[in-house]
């Protein structure tokens, strides 16, 4: 590695929720930080003490503390949301604290929220602390190049899946339908690659809708569309997995309107995090469409036990898989040998890897410069694995409504005319 810099102390902290490999990163820096002659720190709890002036709530890292930690789960410094850049006086806090301590170089791991505040670090302190920011989050939106993965990503689909086969069996020996609400609060990766994987009978993801307003009763009549078809078929039991992104598609006056006597308090307080988003996890989202569902059900004269099943939490603490163990050792390297190059003294940068190659990207360019933040990368919807994905889902199609016979199969299901059940549900595939 590079010898430019100064050496000094390099920090490590954690942001943001936990991910599958979060200690495979802070044993990679530390490993590789002490060998290059840092003394390694790691902050506890994100930002949260340093925001506060708190130049205390640290632990020095040696080798024999991170040695075998890369396979276990969770994070030996914890994990906080707490937004430095939230007020000129804590960012200030911040890099008072850091100077204190002696802090020359900082390895952030986090997502997207992190990578912002790593950033306003960085700007803040005018180059005295270099940055190097490790793209972390089991949603895997951050707007890495191609197809790179964050990671976290492929463990928590990884196990994502085996708990939604088990569903599907669950499913199939109980005739009864499963709703699972998969972590994802701005896009659908992580529903998506469970249910297409598990080959759950439908997945719905809030990129399908393409901007255009998203309401729950549209998606109750997407599931309710699986649910006939695979009962006009002779099956009596599935697996619907949605993205938790859609609560933001739609909004909280989107979820009142769906609520009968917009009482939303009654699945769970409406809330907003340090960073202004919603506080999803308070949201009982999958309560909330399993109620909407079998209400339109009843409606139609179907009766059907729905069970509603959040994934996420069971998820983000997994032991990570090889991939993420060998994908982390990377970062950690990687952020420790961008911040000993000369680049580091010119920019900060969130860390990846191409084709096995460290590629820093600068936080200037990876900065949307109308919202100051960083964009999200989103699932392609028109491309052909999505295409492949939605192939093999029982979704209504508008082949259903032009076969005749098919028509009429699918209407007597819920003893309506053709007509009247293309007059219901026709607008699902775009009929007037």
């Amino acid at each position: 590695m590079n010898s430019a810099m100064k050496r000094g102390k390099l920090g490590v902290l954690v942001g943001g929720g936990p991910a599958p490999g979060i200690n495979g990163v802070i044993a990679a820096a530390t490993i590789a930080g002490i060998n290059e002659g840092f003394e390694v720190i790691g902050f506890r709890d994100g930002f949260k003490w340093l925001a506060q002036g708190d130049a205390q709530h640290y632990t020095k890292l040696t080798i024999d503390d991170v040695k075998s930690i890369h396979l276990r789960g969770g994070s030996i410094l914890g994990t906080a949301r707490t937004n430095p850049a939230k007020s000129e006086t804590s960012l200030h806090n911040v890099l008072d604290a850091l100077h204190k301590l002696g802090v020359t170089a900082l390895v952030t791991i986090g997502g997207d929220d992190t990578a912002f505040s790593a950033s306003c670090v960085y700007r803040k302190a005018a180059g005295a602390i270099r940055v190097a920011h490790v793209p972390k989050t089991i949603d895997n939106d951050l707007p890495l190049p191609g197809s790179t993965p964050t990671f976290g990503f492929e463990t928590a689909r990884h196990n994502g899946v085996f708990i939604v086969r088990n569903l599907i069996e669950d499913a199939r020996t109980t005739s009864r339908w499963y709703i699972i609400i998969s972590m994802g609060r701005a896009a659908g990766h992580l529903a998506l690659g469970i249910g297409k994987a598990a080959a759950a009978a439908i997945t719905i993801i809030p990129e399908e809708f393409r901007g255009k307003p998203v309401t729950a009763e549209e998606v109750a009549d997407l599931m309710i569309g699986s649910i006939i078809k695979r009962q006009a078929d002779g099956s009596n039991y599935g697996v619907a997995v949605l993205a938790e992104g859609l609560i933001e598609s739609m909004g909280e006056k989107g979820l009142v309107t769906a609520v009968p006597g917009g009482q939303l308090d009654r699945y769970g307080k409406v809330t907003r995090d340090d960073h202004g988003h919603l506080r999803l996890g308070e949201i009982e989202f999958g309560r909330l469409m399993k109620d909407l569902v079998t209400s339109r059900l009843e409606q139609l004269g179907l009766k059907m036990t729905l069970i509603d099943k959040d994934l996420g939490y069971e998820l983000r603490c997994a032991d990570p898989i090889p991939f993420d163990g060998e994908y982390t050792r990377d970062l950690g390297y990687g952020a420790v040998k961008f911040i000993r190059s000369p680049a580091a003294g010119n920019y900060g940068a969130i860390i990846s890897f191409i084709d096995g190659k460290l590629v820093p990207l600068p936080f200037e360019k990876m900065l949307d410069p109308k919202t100051g933040r960083f964009t999200v990368r989103k699932v392609n919807v028109d491309g052909e694995a999505y295409e492949c994905a939605t192939e093999y889902m029982i979704r209504l199609e508008k082949i259903d409504f032009e076969d005749q016979a098919q028509l009429a199969k699918l209407a007597a299901t819920v003893s309506l005319s053709p007509e009247k059940f293309r007059a219901r549900f026709g607008y699902l595939v775009g009929l007037a």
